[in-house]
């Protein structure tokens, strides 16, 4: 299993990287391998603003389908339409290329909420108990 160390999480499988106060958002390593192979993404539209909690869109996988919830609040300014075509890249790629949305966040401080990969790999080895 992979912990970026350069991002935050949620309790809900999602990661955060913040360059500023825009917001990179995927799930984990942890989450795309317990839902096994991704089948589908909905992506929200660019220009929709959420609060931090809201769910944003969906993960389909050959096993499940999860929602996905924003880490931070703010507009989203771009969706990983790769996707579409490719959502695979969720499984190859949980970190990279396989991100799901960009977000201007009104307040980069609710990252601090957040767990650290420390927390976060802590967490889910409880999960497997």
């Amino acid at each position: 299993m992979k912990f970026d160390e350069t991002v935050r999480y949620q309790e809900s499988h999602e990661w955060a990287r913040a360059d500023g106060d825009v917001m990179t958002v995927g799930i984990s390593d942890y989450a795309q391998d317990e839902l096994g192979d991704v089948v589908f993404v909905e992506l929200p539209e660019v220009g929709t603003t959420m609060k931090q909690g809201d769910a944003f869109g969906v993960v389909e996988s050959v096993k499940a389908a999860s929602d996905l919830y924003m880490p931070a609040g703010g507009e989203v300014v771009e969706a990983n339409e790769v996707l579409k075509d490719t959502p695979e890249k969720v499984n190859e790629d949980p970190f990279g290329d396989g991100w799901i949305i960009k977000v201007k966040m009104t307040d980069p401080s609710q990252l601090d909420s957040l767990m650290d990969s420390a927390a976060y790999k802590t967490f889910t080895e409880g999960l497997n108990d």
